[in-house]
């Protein structure tokens, strides 16, 4: 097509990725796909890739389905009839379908009454007043239906899914009937409104208008030469049309590098940035604040610990900003490593700041700093010493006086480790020398709020970044490529190990009398026990909550398969272990994120002092939260947590000299697929192993940021997991070209498609470093 023109007197062509869909597809179509998908280009559309092939002769085996999932499926019609409504006018159409395999693709729209072998599973739809369906959906159809999987009467179900005829006569121009068979069926990811077919149908109008060659290549000569890559074109016909399973497969192996390849020239150019920026050398000094600290330390650093610290010691005292992930497991010490650093930043005469994602972590990082440092944390007071610094805490709920004190101590320079939330980041707060910015749990924190905390710096800052999320090494490379990686490995002498149980109400629902009185045990042994729950309070139109979680579970299995079980709250739970003859006595009390502040810190300080046993709680106890003496926890429909954040939560047990014991609750049937994650997580306490099972079984659909639960990747066809590879071979090629032409001048189609690829989303990710 002709590239249209901007405005201006000299106007430059539009990119034709860039070019509107309207005047190809259509103004309805266009609207369908921005409202539906955000694709508004032809890019985006091209770059909307199928997201897995159906053999065009094959049925879908129905025995793979799982319940409560969004499906599309191949299927072949059996039976059709229609009858009408009792309790209401109308009619249903009922659709008996069958997963039943021809034995030769071929004979798939074969007229001469095979119907191949054997009957297979069969499923049953429902359609609602729709005639269309009875009328479409004839004895031997086959179609693709796409809707949610139920169970009915011990049957498999769907209602008033979508469907699309596949049709034996449409073949491309020039197919033979043999050729077309061979062609996979594409299936898009897709919305309820927004089906596979609908964007199968825009991109087979699309492919044939698109003036391909005013289509950069991104990816070099040599690099296509060296890997056998197809060409863009090709590649991008064969990803939405194949001609057959080896095509599609060959257009995606194209894909992946090319997106491994940007990806990691996006992170090298970043990373040249960042390095070309002098800061100032903060070596600490002998005899200072770290070297007391480390002598006066009750027990022996980690091998991990030591290295790590030797790491961030030489690139803090190096003229270029450090930018680090520091991650290790739960537990593993992160965050003294962490202290270290900031001594030796301040024995250099600077100051280095802490930010928290919630007050809550907040101020147990203040807590356990200034009982870490000691006197060395109280200068300037009375009990302090005489070389010490000052620990500040900023947080948005501190009282007039104390906030202004806190910022007068920052803005001197008087507190050299300053601790706070997004507090930190308001404009009234100055900083004396900030030579370094620690952020705990990074992916809590959006780009312009790490951001705006490094601006406070006169020069650049030094960076270290807190996950106690575990990332495999190939993952951490793609995610984090742009910074150093360390690795805490090794737990601390006297961690003791976390036991973990799955709990099935439905299946066993006696073991809820056996939870509280384990729960009572630990309270008379002078321990205290966390009961996690997903959310705060009852919704507004909700059911009465049931009088326990047994009667709740034998409720919700009792409902069809697609009822959704109202989930428990802090506010039910609460009631619940009131009235818990075995709690009986018992002090309880309630955390979550809607307190008071200072309601909050009582809670928290009364829980960590003893003086409350059972603690019910949101997850605002995942990270950091520190009371050695907690040794039960109770996540009550842990099927709605995943696999990580589960090993979070019970990574607050058993923290001091007692094991631990964690006992994930469900009112989900055994058969329930959520009830694989936590087998995992009950089966390994190994943090580096749960990720990658996380990751396997979400198959990465978060890893750049998005909620665990699922949701979209900024990856499209990149798998970190099963790539190592060939992301290893692109880094090595992005490196190689970044060197001798920083800028990219001699590259400006890799330019162009560096700036496509880096969406919004993709900006984000990259800035997360």
């Amino acid at each position: 097509m002709t590239a249209r023109h901007g405005g201006g007197a000299f106007p430059d062509p539009v990119p034709e990725l860039d070019q509107p869909l309207a005047p190809l597809l259509g103004r309805g179509t266009a609207e369908a796909l921005d409202r539906q998908l955000g694709i508004t280009t032809i890019g985006g559309l091209l770059d909307h890739f199928p997201r897995r092939y159906m053999p065009r002769g094959e049925l879908t085996p129905f025995d793979e389905l799982r319940l409560d999932q969004q499906v599309t499926i191949v299927a072949e019609v059996v039976s059709t009839s229609t009858r009408r409504m009792r309790s209401r006018r109308g009619s249903i159409t009922d659709v008996v379908i069958t997963d039943r395999a021809s034995a030769d693709p071929r004979r798939l729209f074969a007229d001469d009454g095979d119907t191949g072998a054997g009957t297979g599973g069969t499923m049953r739809l429902s359609f609602f007043n729709a005639w269309t369906a009875a009328r479409d959906l004839r004895p031997g159809t086959h179609a693709l239906f796409s809707g949610k999987v139920g169970l009915y009467d011990r049957a498999l179900t769907m209602t008033n899914p979508h469907y699309a005829i596949l049709d034996p006569e449409d073949p491309e121009a020039g197919e033979t009937a043999e050729q077309r068979a061979e062609r996979p069926i594409p299936i898009y990811p897709a919305t309820a409104k927004l089906t596979t077919d609908k964007i199968a149908r825009a991109v087979h109008a699309l492919l044939p208008v698109v003036d391909f060659g005013a289509v950069p290549e991104p990816l070099p000569d040599a690099v296509l030469g060296r890997e056998r890559l197809m060409g863009l074109e090709e590649a991008y016909r064969q990803v939405h049309r194949p001609r057959d399973a080896a095509a599609h497969a060959e257009a995606r192996r194209r894909f992946r590098y090319q997106e491994a390849f940007l990806l990691q020239c996006a992170l090298a150019r970043r990373r040249a940035e960042l390095a070309a920026h002098p800061t100032t050398a903060r070596p600490g000094r002998p005899g200072g604040l770290l070297a007391r600290f480390d002598a006066a330390l009750p027990f022996e650093l980690t091998g991990g610990q030591r290295a790590v610290g030797e790491e961030l010691a030489a690139e803090l005292a190096g003229s270029h900003p450090m930018n680090r992930l520091l991650q290790g497991d739960v537990g593993a010490g992160k965050t003294l490593v962490a202290l270290r650093a900031m001594l030796q930043v301040v024995d250099s005469g600077a100051q280095a700041a802490l930010l928290a994602p919630t007050e809550v972590l907040a101020a147990q990082h203040h807590a356990s700093v200034l009982a870490a440092l000691g006197p060395l944390g109280r200068g300037g007071q009375l009990d302090g010493d005489p070389d010490g610094t000052r620990v500040v805490l900023l947080t948005g709920s501190m009282g007039a006086a104390a906030r202004k004190r806190a910022l007068l101590e920052i803005a001197s320079g008087q507190a050299g480790i300053v601790i706070g939330t997004h507090a930190l980041l308001s404009e009234v707060v100055r900083f004396a020398d900030l030579g370094l910015v620690v952020v705990d749990e990074q992916h809590r924190f959006g780009v312009e709020q790490r951001d705006r905390l490094r601006d406070k710096a006169g020069r650049p800052p030094h960076l270290l970044v807190m996950t106690a999320t575990p990332i495999p090494r190939t993952v951490a490379m793609t995610v984090f490529g742009d910074l150093d990686v360390s690795v805490l490995d090794q737990l601390p002498a006297g961690r003791r190990p976390i036991t973990t149980h799955v709990v099935g109400l439905v299946e066993h629902p006696a073991w809820e009398r056996r939870l509280w009185r384990r729960a009572r045990e630990e309270v008379e042994a002078g321990r205290q026990v966390y009961v996690v729950v997903p959310k705060i309070g009852e919704d507004d139109d909700a059911p009465a909550p049931r009088p326990t979680l047994a009667e709740a579970a034998a409720a919700a299995a009792a409902e069809p398969e697609d009822a959704e079980a109202p989930l428990a709250s802090v506010a039910w739970l609460a009631e619940l272990l009131e009235r818990e003859p075995a709690l009986a006595g018992v002090r309880t009390e309630v955390l979550h994120g809607r307190l008071d502040p200072a309601e909050k810190t009582r809670v928290m300080r009364e829980f960590a002092e003893g003086e409350v046993g059972v603690l019910v709680c949101t997850t605002v106890v995942e990270v950091g939260v520190d009371v050695p003496n907690a040794t039960l926890m109770v996540v009550v429909d842990a099927d709605r947590f995943g696999i990580s954040q589960l090993h979070q939560l019970r990574g607050r047990i058993g923290r001091g000299g007692h094991a631990g014991t964690c006992l994930l609750v469900t009112r989900r049937p055994p058969e329930h697929p959520s009830r694989e994650r936590m087998d995992v997580v009950a089966a390994s306490t190994d943090g580096f192993e749960l990720a990658r099972a996380d990751l396997e079984l979400r198959r990465e659909g978060d890893i750049l940021g998005a909620a665990q639960s699922g949701g979209r990747s900024t990856l499209r066809l990149l798998r970190a997991l099963d790539d190592a590879e060939l992301i290893e071979r692109a880094r090595r090629d992005a490196v190689s070209i970044l060197a001798e032409d920083p800028g990219l001048d001699e590259h400006p189609e890799l330019a162009e498609a560096i700036g496509r690829y880096l969406d919004p989303d993709a900006e984000a990710f990259l800035d997360r470093g």
